[in-house]
């Protein structure tokens, strides 16, 4: 029941979802070949698909709790949207409490948090929260499709939460809500942005895929690795759409440098130029400047309290 923080997730609304990501680039670690499919050697177990929609996907993110007001209205004011009233609750399985909103956006939702105790393990390294149909299936399918259950299903006071992480180190928050939400959809799915070594790659998208029922949109071997730092260079670049929205994997050798792989999501916007524009009046600062790589200009952004987001226009 997270979205993120230096992730984003709502406690107003209790259930999130959390996910992290690595990646690293250069033509030299692009690996060829794509992911397995379910002919390959391990079958794995169908299950229904348990996703529900991208509007309720949310980015868990983490903040000191003097940095909540900065940070939320610094958003807002770059990207749109409203926050829920501010609440104080208990999100962990064990004892803890933080004040949390949940942040609405045409662009994505997040899940805030600032803890005014000591985090509990491992919350706060989970990067995203997904919204699914029935907790209990939804751990029983992500368990069929490899993926390792890190805290196991407890309730929150809306629902039922649970947190996971598959092959690579994607972890992520599952959430079930008593009674549904209906939210619009979003203008603008936002990208999942998942960093994975060469070795687990293949292993990990078969596994999302399966899990998702997604499908592979793209998957570009010598991408332009100036989106994620490396000019000059160039990085496998998976794109992927499931019922769970929006994941672009980068296949790396893990030499990135900063902020990249330490942001979790990536926003659609209009206009790059515009939008740093927005974020620097609302006080965010600009880590990496607009690039052009491909057909998308991107940008990294850091907004109060210390949440790293990238940028695009174009897809």
């Amino acid at each position: 029941m997270f979205r993120s923080l230096h992730r984003v997730r709502p406690v107003a609304l209790l259930s999130a979802a959390l996910l992290i990501g690595f990646t690293p680039v250069s033509s030299a670690f692009a690996d060829a070949g794509p992911p397995e499919t379910g002919s390959a050697k391990t079958a794995l177990v169908k299950h229904p698909d348990v996703s529900v929609g991208a509007q309720y996907d949310t980015t868990h993110v983490y903040v000191a709790s003097a940095d909540l007001d900065a940070f939320v209205n610094s958003f807002i004011a770059t990207f749109g949207g409203k926050a829920s009233p501010r609440a104080v609750f208990t999100v962990t399985p064990t004892p803890s409490k933080t004040a949390s909103q949940y942040v609405q956006t045409p662009v994505g939702m997040l899940s805030v948090f600032g803890f005014e105790t000591p985090v509990p393990y491992p919350f706060g390294n989970e990067r995203t929260g997904y919204l699914v149909t029935d907790i209990d299936q939804a751990l029983k399918a992500a368990r069929a499709a490899g993926a390792d259950v890190l805290v196991d299903s407890f309730d929150d006071p809306i629902g039922k939460d649970a947190i996971i992480q598959w092959p690579g180190g994607l972890t992520m928050q599952l959430y079930w809500h008593t009674k549904a939400p209906n939210y619009a959809p979003l203008q603008s799915v936002p990208d999942n942005r998942v960093y994975v070594s060469r070795y687990e790659a293949n292993n990990f998208v078969r596994r999302w895929l399966h899990f998702s029922h997604g499908k592979v949109v793209s998957d570009n071997p010598r991408a332009d690795a100036g989106v994620i730092g490396r000019p000059g260079g160039t990085v496998r670049e998976i794109r992927i759409q499931s019922g769970f929205g929006r994941m672009i994997v980068f296949v790396t050798d893990g030499k990135l440098p900063f902020p990249f792989g330490r942001e979790t999501t990536g926003y659609r916007v209009a206009d790059v130029a515009q939008t740093i524009e927005h974020a620097q009046a609302a006080g965010a600062k600009v880590l990496y400047p607009a690039y052009t790589g491909g057909s998308d200009n991107t940008a990294m952004l850091e907004f109060p309290g210390g949440y790293i987001a990238e940028v695009h226009d174009g897809q």
